[in-house]
């Protein structure tokens, strides 16, 4: 009697321990983490997602870097573009990852050859190419650029659109975003809040 009551014993805390770390764990911390992030940081919270004009929905977070290309799938003259990605058939978000390639592994010697043959077709003029235009990031959804990208890619943006070049650049430099702490990294560009600053700049 005194085993079967033993094992009914442990049984029922069994049961109960599974229900309350159930009910703290699975229902109570979610949702005081979803209620400080919504009052915190709502903007992150809800995926950064940005608006753009001529659209009703949004067009993509300011956390994930996009492509910008013409139908038939080359790079839109008309908008900077972001640095390479490897992640899947290019700014995947289901397949994030790098190219894992070694820095003198013979496959991305050539798709740096190729990327920079590209780049310096795209914005002649270039005298050094930025290394953010050469390589993928190792998410391969990074949304940043260098000022320097952003810069040479300026003049091409500028033609496309037929806009004065300086106000293309000061349009580049006001969307820079400092080190970070003012001195970890470096300064960068959000390539889609860039591009939705050019098409209100046209508005």
């Amino acid at each position: 009697m005194a085993t079967t009551r033993s094992v009914s014993r442990t049984l029922w805390v069994s049961v109960r321990s599974m229900l309350i770390l159930t009910l703290v764990l699975g229902v109570l911390f979610p949702a005081a983490i979803l209620g400080i992030g919504q009052l915190a940081f709502p903007a992150q919270a809800n995926g950064s997602m940005l608006q753009s004009p001529g659209h009703t929905g949004p067009v993509g977070s300011a956390l994930l870097g996009q492509t910008f290309t013409r139908p038939d799938g080359t790079p839109d003259p008309a908008y900077f573009q972001p640095r390479p990605s490897a992640a899947g058939t290019g700014y995947d978000g289901t397949a994030s990852s790098g190219s894992n390639l070694g820095p003198e592994n013979p496959v991305l010697l050539k798709e740096i050859a190729a990327r920079k043959a590209a780049y310096l077709a795209q914005n002649p003029g270039t005298i050094v190419v930025p290394p953010d235009a050469l390589t993928a990031s190792a998410s391969g959804l990074d949304p940043d650029i260098s000022v320097a990208n952003a810069l040479d890619q300026a003049p091409r943006v500028a033609k496309a659109r037929s806009l004065d070049l300086a106000k293309v650049l000061a349009l580049v430099h006001q969307q820079t975003t400092g080190r970070d702490l003012g001195f970890l990294g470096e300064e960068r560009i959000n390539v889609l809040e860039l591009n939705i600053a050019l098409s209100r700049l046209e508005n």
